[in-house]
């Protein structure tokens, strides 16, 4: 399943099992989310691509798996009855106005400041103590200035970033700051975040090419044109 970054609307989680919950749907956003939904589809919750298993009131039924809930804050956000970002799947032909998001999050991140400004509020997130490996392994290679990133599965583009790949900082805009759960997150909460699906596979490739080239010392402008990348 793939899905573009965009919002579509807010839900609230709350527990049925220990790995099944439901999502009720306000209903200033029922009918973007729940209009055409059916058994089997495919629904990003704050990033995470789950599968709508039963359709009730003004919501769905869905289950995650132990992996899903050790990566991801979904289990905080059950256990708090948050406010989660959901998107249906992309459909063919539909406009793809933000980046290729699959819903596979690759780790966590920490809001460490919010600071609003006369037009946009510049959001820096870097890695929790606890989860830094998984941050640095899964998460710190695709940050890039002017790269895309998945932020609780908000398409966001990378403002700024160090070298080291400690932090990253995004600008976002007024519409998506309210129309979205970034609004009630408070210095220290963690997000769920997925990198650029197309940087992952450039690295991938580069590393399959620079490990059979032995000439190969340094990736710059001539090795990314002579090899298809530019």
């Amino acid at each position: 399943m793939m899905f573009t970054g965009l919002i579509q609307g807010l839900g609230i989680i709350r527990p049925l099992e220990s790995d099944r919950f439901t999502l009720s749907i306000p209903d200033s956003y029922s009918s973007s989310i729940l209009s055409d939904l059916a058994i089997g589809d495919s629904v990003a919750v704050d990033g995470v691509c789950l599968t709508v298993e039963e359709i009730v009131t003004n919501g769905f039924v869905a289950t995650a798996s132990p992996e899903t809930l050790q990566r991801t804050t979904l289990t905080q956000k059950i256990e708090t009855a948050s406010y989660v970002n959901l998107e249906p799947s992309l459909r063919v032909g539909s406009k793809l106005g933000g980046h290729f998001v699959t819903g596979h999050v690759d780790g966590l991140g920490c809001l460490q400041a919010a600071i609003a400004t006369d037009k946009a509020w510049e959001m820096t997130f870097s890695p929790p103590s606890s989860r830094q490996e998984q941050w640095y392994n899964y998460i710190q290679p695709y940050l890039i200035p002017k790269g895309s990133v998945a932020v609780n599965g908000i398409s966001l583009t990378v403002a700024e970033c160090d070298t080291a790949g400690t932090w990253f900082k995004a600008a976002v805009i007024p519409h998506t700051y309210t129309q979205t759960n970034l609004c009630y997150l408070k210095t220290g909460d963690w997000v769920n975040i997925e990198g650029d699906i197309l940087g992952k596979y450039v690295a991938k490739l580069l590393g399959k090419q620079l490990a059979t080239d032995q000439s190969v010392n340094e990736v710059n402008l001539a090795f990314l044109t002579e090899h298809g990348y530019l």
